[in-house]
């Protein structure tokens, strides 16, 4: 299965007629493996900072969760393993695999934990692949 595969089967389905905004399965070197339509630009200091914080849990903390410009409150989340953000009705979740960042926008009428249970499914998948 391709990487855009998993994104577009995986991460971008639908859940109670619900779709995530967007979601992207990034390398842990902040190169782009596949993504979605209306995935944001990535910055090479963002995913330097959300690599941090899963060495260093906490130290996004200060300053939010960025990622395309867009500024995320960093919520509590699984120190080393997953990474929650909010921002108004919407928000983010980062969970880190062996090799790669899986990442899912999402804004309302999506829940927050819609949007953990898509992205943590698919990387304890990947995790349980060795990826």
């Amino acid at each position: 299965m391709s990487w855009q595969t998993y994104v577009d089967d995986q991460l971008m389905c639908d859940v109670e007629g619900k779709h995530l905004t967007s979601a992207a399965i990034v390398g842990l070197d902040g190169s782009v493996w596949a993504q979605s339509s209306s995935f944001p630009k990535l910055n090479p200091e963002e995913i330097t900072a959300i690599n941090k914080d899963f060495d260093e849990p906490g130290s996004l903390a200060p300053t939010g969760l960025h990622l395309g410009g867009t500024k995320y409150m960093v919520i509590q989340g699984e120190p080393g393993a997953v990474i929650r953000g909010k921002k108004g009705p919407g928000g983010i979740t980062v969970k880190k695999t062996g090799q790669a960042l899986i990442f899912g926008i999402y804004d309302e009428p999506v829940t927050p934990s819609q949007c953990n249970m898509i992205v943590e499914r698919l990387g304890d998948y990947l995790i349980d692949q060795g990826l």
